[in-house]
C-alpha cells in the first residue's frame, strides 16, 4: 500500500507546483494562462479565475498530500514523491509556458 500512497503523494506534489504560478499571478493581478481560458491553456484568463484555480489546486494538493496515509516529510521516499512531482510539473510548466513569457522554447536548452 505504501507505493499506492507514494503516488498519491506525487500528484500532490504536481497540483501543489501547479498552484504556484496561478495564485501568485492572480494575487499581482496579472492575467495568466489557465485551462478555462481559450483556446485553453494558451490563452489568458483573468486573475480571479488564477486565484481561484491556484486555490483549488492548493486544495488537491492538501488532499493528496495529508488526507492520504500518514504523510511524513521526514521519511525520505514520501518527500522524494512529492518533490519528484514538483520539478516535473515545474519543469513541464517552464518548458510550456516559457515560448509566451520569454522562456526557453521547446526543444532548446
Amino acid at each position: 500500500m505504501t507505493g499506492l500512497y507514494d503516488v498519491s503523494y506525487f500528484f500532490g506534489g504536481v497540483f501543489l507546483a501547479n498552484a504556484v504560478p496561478h495564485f501568485v499571478c492572480g494575487m499581482m493581478g496579472r492575467p495568466f494562462q489557465s485551462p478555462f481560458a481559450k483556446p485553453p491553456g494558451k490563452g489568458l484568463s483573468s486573475s480571479t479565475v488564477n486565484v481561484v484555480w491556484g486555490w483549488v489546486n492548493f486544495v488537491l494538493a492538501y488532499l493528496f498530500i495529508a488526507q492520504v496515509g500518514q504523510f511524513d516529510l521526514r521519511a525520505e521516499s514520501q518527500a522524494a514523491a512529492v518533490g519528484a512531482g514538483i520539478i516535473l510539473m515545474g519543469v513541464i510548466s517552464a518548458r510550456s509556458f516559457g515560448r509566451f513569457h520569454g522562456g526557453n522554447a521547446p526543444g532548446k536548452a
